[in-house]
């Protein structure tokens, strides 16, 4: 069974009346909405409307109204002015993407100290019907602006398992976002059901934080971590850098794995500054028997000074980038 959050039911927009110019037309919106069969519930000055109800009420606004004192939200996220409201409706394409599920996966290598493969990192793709590509980024602003973000983290995570299934003897690591995730024991179920039924080994997985920095809620994460190590997965964080709360909460948290920042890997073989940034990461990785991973490099300088001080996995188009197969083993 899934939570409302994973499903894609058509939108509600709730909408509050303000300011001495709207309220006193308010009575005569809402007997038009009743008339319509449109309004789904009232209360004081904030009312609810369907999606497919609202480009009508959009035009009365612009058209009667102060627009300035009109506001709506979804989900019971931040109320945002009437006039971006649009901004909604102009992406509703991506709850077809969820709903059918139209994306795949992508491998990228990740190699050890030899530049053998040691895993690889599934990173979602969203195909277009003429063979090109939606932006990942592009997706994901889509998703958040229609509170389709559980939805969406969840399709692409079932997806990522999936293609897990070919990998033999090898990591895999599968990225989620934790802010989506309401109740690990209910939220995940699905998850690591999937990855039973398909024989996949759980400690062959391993789950990526995304989004480290954005991390407000600790002991929530500590609870998702802690429910995927007890099925017997492995977690890392991803991003980690300096000068923010997750250097601190690294000891607390203990991932398997942390993958330093690119924007400390690429040039590191020349910069001072990104040099004190990568000893002072690996230090911590060492103290809390994390496995320090380089991600983003580019150029073979940065690989050997990072091998040559004591990073045990590296990852980054050098060595590959992310490819609709798996390449080789051995680069």
């Amino acid at each position: 069974m899934e939570c409302n959050n994973c499903r894609v039911n058509e939108l509600k927009f709730e909408v509050k009346v303000e300011g001495n110019s709207n309220i006193p037309m308010l009575e005569d919106i809402l007997e038009h909405l009743k008339r319509r069969n449109i309004l789904v519930e009232a209360k004081e000055t904030t009312f609810v409307i369907k999606e497919n109800d609202v480009r009508d009420f959009i035009d009365f606004c612009q058209d009667h109204m102060d627009t300035s004192q009109v506001l709506f939200r979804i989900s019971k996220q931040t109320w945002q002015p009437i006039t971006k409201i649009r901004e909604v409706l102009d992406v509703q394409w991506i709850d077809e993407v969820i709903q059918k599920q139209l994306m795949i996966c992508h491998y990228q290598p990740i190699v050890n100290v030899e530049e053998q493969v040691f895993a690889y990192e599934l990173l979602a793709r969203f195909p277009k019907e003429d063979g090109s590509m939606i932006y990942p980024n592009e997706i994901f602003s889509a998703a958040r602006a229609r509170g389709r973000l559980y939805a969406l983290d969840r399709a692409c995570r079932m997806t990522a398992v999936k293609h897990a299934a070919v990998i033999k003897e090898k990591k895999v690591f599968i990225n989620f976002i934790p802010t989506s995730i309401y109740s690990p024991e209910f939220c995940l179920k699905s998850t690591t059901a999937l990855a039973e039924e398909l024989g996949i080994n759980p400690t062959q997985l391993v789950f990526e934080v995304v989004e480290t920095e954005q991390v407000e809620d600790i002991e929530h994460l500590k609870r998702i971590l802690t429910f995927y190590k007890e099925k017997g997965f492995e977690y890392a964080l991803d991003d980690v850098g300096e000068g923010y709360s997750t250097l601190e909460m690294l000891a607390d948290i203990k991932p398997n794995y942390m993958k330093l920042d690119m924007q400390y890997v690429q040039g590191v073989s020349n910069d001072i500054k990104k040099q004190a940034v990568a000893r002072k990461f690996l230090e911590m990785a060492v103290e809390i028997g994390s496995i320090p991973l380089a991600e983003g490099i580019e150029e073979r300088e940065d690989f050997e000074w990072l091998k040559e001080i004591g990073y045990k996995l590296f990852q980054g188009y050098y060595f590959g980038k992310p490819a609709a197969n798996p390449i080789s083993t051995t680069l």
